[in-house]
């Protein structure tokens, strides 16, 4: 086949990026190192897999799957809304919160405009703002040292904030850190912005958290009109093969994000399940007490590694070594287990690890004694 240097045809904020790279599925680990039972502790999947409520749903709609979905969503809105006590019109539904948060940047970003997020947010919020060509102003985080380390500094963030400022992403709890900012703090640091500039929340974790700390941003829309929050239904419901997620906002936001979201970007199933998950309260209360007895027991065994822990309100840790993080990452592929090294964050000697089953985190432990000795 015939060569061209395409890269001279795209435009600039395209040809200088580098996608996001997503954790290394088990099939792949066991091909490429002939290991065999791996386990996968790397992207924050619920061990407990899927809602059993959701798993029923998605067989209801297996008869009509020549069918296109309902392109409004109008049943998982109809949901959403009723848990949110908000406007089904204040909704916008994402293939995962991801797709919410890129048309967060092509509706409000372009060349000349800035986006504002943490030194160590989630890596979408750079990718998002340089494929539409804005510019990135990163606030650093506050230091090791600090009780919350490596987490969002608020000050650091609002002095950032300029005429040409249109976004800030704020992730409560953070990823990769597992860092919180208390609710009322970040409220008044929502109230405290100027008209012209969006915060968004990304609560993609928020219903891991133990304590009611961090608050409900989507309870602070009626009284801050440029607020977005969101959510997604990958992490605690379960659904990360479906790819399903939402924004909720102000609705003249949400009919501009909606000017851009494709028709069906949410397919049947993941509609279907989606809708069924939020009603399954119980399945959510044994995801979060799961993963709180994993918190215990995860901390206790890396502390006794001589890991630093950083605080987590999600259902990871992000562990601290002395070794380089890509040295221990390679050892603990060749022992089946995958976690997620996170030196594209700057961080070279973390690694952030899921919260598994009892069994999943007495592996990783044992895998890490082995490695490390």
């Amino acid at each position: 086949m015939k060569t061209f240097n395409f890269e001279s045809l795209a435009v600039p904020g395209v040809r200088e990026l580098k996608p996001y790279t997503p954790g290394k599925p088990t099939s792949e680990l066991e091909r490429e190192y002939g290991v065999t039972e791996s386990i996968k502790l790397a992207s924050n999947e619920n061990p407990l897999g899927a809602s059993p409520k959701a798993i029923e749903a998605i067989k209801g709609e297996l008869d009509d799957l020549w069918l296109y979905p309902d392109a409004n969503g109008f049943e998982l809105k109809q949901a959403i809304s009723a848990k949110h006590d908000i406007d089904p019109a204040c909704i916008t539904l994402g293939n995962g919160s991801n797709d919410v948060l890129v048309f967060l940047a092509q509706v409000f970003l372009q060349p000349g405009l800035e986006a504002v997020f943490s030194q160590y947010a989630f890596a979408v919020y750079p990718i998002a703002t340089q494929m539409v060509g804005a510019t990135a102003r990163i606030a650093p985080a506050l230091p090791a040292s600090h009780p919350m380390a490596y987490g969002h500094d608020l000050r650091a963030l609002y002095e950032l904030i300029g005429p040409q400022t249109r976004l800030v992403f704020i992730a409560n709890p953070n990823n990769p850190t597992g860092t919180w900012l208390n609710g009322e703090r970040l409220r008044d640091f929502v109230a405290s912005l100027p008209p012209h500039v969006i915060c968004v929340v990304d609560e993609a974790y928020t219903e891991y958290a133990q304590s009611d700390e961090l608050g409900d941003a989507s309870s602070w829309l009626n009284q801050h009109p440029n607020l977005v929050v969101t959510r997604t239904f990958s992490k605690a419901y379960g659904l990360a093969a479906l790819r399903v997620g939402y924004a909720l906002s102000n609705p003249g936001v949400a009919d501009l994000l909606n000017r851009v979201r494709p028709a069906f970007n949410v397919n049947s199933l993941g509609l279907s399940a989606a809708r069924a998950a939020l009603s399954d309260t119980d399945f959510i209360e044994r995801s979060r007490s799961i993963n709180a007895e994993g918190m215990i027991q995860l901390s206790e065994g890396l502390t006794d590694l001589g890991a630093t822990i950083v605080p987590s309100a999600a259902n990871f840790i992000l562990a601290g070594f002395e070794k380089e993080a890509a040295e221990l990452n390679e050892r603990l592929l060749r022992e089946g287990v995958i976690v997620r090294p996170v030196g594209n964050y700057g961080l070279d000697h973390h690694l952030r690890i899921t919260i598994g089953t009892p069994d999943q985190n007495r592996r990783v432990l044992d895998a890490l004694r082995r490695v490390l000795d």
